[in-house]
């Protein structure tokens, strides 16, 4: 899958659909009118942008998502790892974890993830 970038209000604004979906582009435009001030043809070019990245469809209308929140951090964060440390989760822990002690729980859950894999 190609690489997804969202500035900071594209971010809000998908936040706003996965919190709400199935939606339609009428309460889209609603929704966003009220969080961001936003006029209907600003929300629908926004809306656009997402579903032409391949996040969203908006079919007659309706409004859903063609990858979770939870697919799309989870790509994010697959590329930052390949990006900043060269694909090793190795490094990636030990530099998330420099300077900070993990809790017994945190502990167990990774290695319950790495038993999994």
């Amino acid at each position: 899958m190609a690489e997804i970038q969202l500035g900071i209000i594209e971010s809000r604004f998908a936040d706003m659909i996965w919190e709400t979906e199935p939606v339609t582009s009428s309460q889209l435009v609603k929704l966003a009118g009220d969080a961001f001030g936003w006029k209907r043809t600003t929300t629908h070019t926004v809306l656009k942008r997402l579903c032409d990245k391949g996040l969203f469809e908006n079919n007659k209308g309706t409004v859903t998502s063609l990858l979770s929140r939870q697919q799309f951090h989870s790509l994010q964060s697959r590329r930052f790892v390949e990006d900043t440390f060269a694909g090793s989760l190795p490094a990636f822990l030990a530099a998330f974890t420099k300077g900070r002690a993990l809790t017994q729980e945190e502990a167990d859950e990774i290695r319950r993830i790495i038993d999994q894999a």
